[in-house]
């Protein structure tokens, strides 16, 4: 009874529960902002969980990168779309048979992958404490670029291969929009922009 009293078990199932109602709102939630925001609560919920197993640097950059930046980035995008209701519904209803065989076969697998034959002491024992010195940041980065440097960079090369592609199948070029061409302005000539008129003067006027 005492060790079910622990306060680390207590807080543990506290975000594990917050994680689970709030991605359970993701997909649930009709307005699209309100599933952006429960995406939100959940990275906070799983950054917690991450604190707790000593994964210090993990934890800040989910909250850092993810809820900092990727997040308010969808935020504003898709509070800036403007999605007709009727056609969500109706595309809701076209591709639910479809959407129901995918979770079916994501259901299966995690069943087959995430099975009780795969956990336990007897398959995971408990890891020994880590010394007073130990940093988590040193050995990420000491297993992430040693160990495992040629798939991180494959992963880094293939961002950015996936980015320049994105940019390329989006971009439609300049539609009525006036551009400089700074060469064509550098290269011009004074009798070309300016021209000189001789008219003659007017004769002045009495008692003006």
């Amino acid at each position: 009874m005492t060790e079910l009293l622990n306060p680390l078990h207590i807080i543990f199932y506290f975000f594990a529960a917050v994680a689970v109602i709030s991605g359970v709102a993701v997909v649930t939630a009709r307005n699209p902002v309100r599933s952006v925001l429960s995406l939100v609560v959940t990275f906070f919920a799983m950054s917690g969980i991450w604190m707790m197993l000593s994964a210090e640097f993990l934890s800040l950059i989910l909250l850092l990168v993810y809820v900092g930046a990727v997040m308010t980035l969808f935020l504003f995008v898709v509070m800036m779309l403007n999605i007709d209701a009727a056609d969500k519904r109706s595309g809701f209803v076209r591709y639910l048979p479809f959407g129901i065989i995918i979770v079916l076969l994501i259901t299966g697998m995690l069943i087959a992958a995430v099975g009780p034959q795969y956990f336990g002491i007897g398959q995971m024992p408990v890891p020994q404490p880590e010394p007073a010195n130990y940093s988590d940041t040193q050995a990420l980065g000491m297993l992430l670029y040693t160990q495992y440097a040629y798939p991180f960079e494959i992963a880094g090369v293939l961002l950015l291969t996936a980015i320049i592609a994105a940019i390329t199948l989006a971009y439609i070029g300049p539609v009525k929009r006036k551009i400089q061409d700074v060469s064509a302005q550098i290269a011009v000539r004074p009798e070309d922009r300016v021209r000189l008129v001789k008219m003659p003067s007017e004769p002045k006027q009495k008692g003006g």
